[in-house]
Formats: C-alpha cells, sequence, structure tokens
C-alpha cells in the first residue's frame, strides 16, 4: 500500500487511524498549498485531486477518509476501530456519520469560504457569505455533542473508535482556523485532553 497525504485534518485523520492500528504503510507528502495535488501527474493517481488518497496492494485508489478507514479496518481487523460485530459497527458508523455531518464538514466549508479563500477560490466554487453560518452550525455540532459525551469516556462510550479519531482530526485543526472548542463544554474538553494525549495523536 502507498498513502498520498499532506497538511490538513483529513490527512491527519487518517495518519491517525493507521498509527492506531500499528500499520506502517508508506506515505508521499503532496503539497496541496502549492496546487500539486491540481497537477497532472497526481490527477492520474486521484482524478479528484483530493488528499489522502490511498493506493491498495492490488493497485486499486481509495479515497474519502472514512471509506480509507473502513477498507485499513477489513485489512488489519486489530486492534478493532470500527467494530467486532454488527452492533458495536453500527454504532461506530452512526457517530461517525453524525460527526462528520455536523461538525467537520461545516468547520472545514466555514474556512475554505473564510480565511481560506485566497487559497480555495481558485480550485472550487466558493460561497463566502456562507462562512460565517457553517461556522456557526459546526459550534451547534459540538455543543449537541458536549451533551451527549456526558459519563462517557469516548464517543462510543468505552471504546475508541473512528468517531474519536475523525472529530479530534477537525477540533485539533479548528484550534488553529480560529474555530476552537468553546471552553465551556466541559465534556469535549475532557475528552479532547484524553485523546490529545494518545500517542497516535501526533501522526
Amino acid at each position: 500500500m502507498k498513502l498520498y497525504q499532506s497538511i490538513g485534518p483529513n490527512p491527519h485523520v487518517v495518519r491517525m487511524f493507521i498509527a492506531e492500528k500499528g500499520m506502517d504503510i508508506p506515505s508521499e507528502t503532496i503539497d496541496i498549498r502549492a496546487g500539486t495535488n491540481r497537477e497532472a501527474d497526481f490527477l492520474k493517481i486521484n482524478p479528484k485531486g483530493q488528499s489522502p488518497a490511498l493506493i491498495t496492494d492490488a493497485g486499486n485508489l481509495i479515497t474519502e477518509i472514512t471509506a480509507i478507514c473502513e477498507y485499513l479496518e477489513d485489512v488489519h481487523p486489530n486492534p478493532p476501530l470500527i467494530g467486532t460485530n454488527a452492533e458495536e459497527r453500527g454504532e461506530t458508523r452512526m457517530w461517525t456519520r453524525r460527526v462528520d455531518l455536523s461538525i467537520c464538514e461545516p468547520m472545514a466549508n466555514g474556512f475554505r469560504f473564510g480565511e481560506g479563500l485566497p487559497m480555495f477560490e481558485p480550485r472550487m466554487r466558493v460561497l463566502p457569505e456562507a462562512s460565517a453560518g457553517l461556522k456557526a452550525v459546526a459550534q451547534d455540532g459540538l455543543e449537541w455533542l458536549d451533551g451527549q459525551m456526558a459519563g462517557k469516556t469516548w464517543i462510543c462510550g468505552d471504546r475508541f473508535t473512528l468517531a474519536d479519531v475523525l472529530l479530534f482530526g477537525f477540533v485539533n485543526f479548528g484550534d488553529v482556523i480560529s474555530q476552537p472548542l468553546n471552553p465551556d463544554h466541559k465534556n469535549l474538553a475532557a475528552w479532547f485532553a484524553r485523546t490529545k494525549a494518545r500517542p497516535s495523536a501526533e501522526a
């Protein structure tokens, strides 16, 4: 396998997942600031021009962070980060989807359409007028999740899962892009400290 990765929360999520798995996957860093991911050589690898991208041992392309992580779970099931049975996998996928739609996507687009506008405007359709609203949506999602985290160690209770890895990658990124975690969210603040203490957080 080979991982094409870069700066940003999406590759960080995959690297952290790989580290939690104890896997060693060769990687190549793509300079997305310079637009290398939009040049012909990389577009031959990933026609969407996005990072991360995984090339499997069979030579197939897998993109999108949750799809990459699902694939890695299938080929390297231990330690389990999605689940060992249908109940656990269903719970993990539910929370991963909630985190992605309610927090990660609006946070990322709030940045792309705001502070990241100079970088993203030449590359994709941007909606600058939506930036503030999207950031507010992400904060609403975090506030709701904080309430759901009461009495829980991890998002899926006692199981550290893909949902935690995904959320950490973006909450950590949010602190860099002026979308920090509200300190009033005590449950999430404690969760973040626990997650940040894991060696994989530095991946």
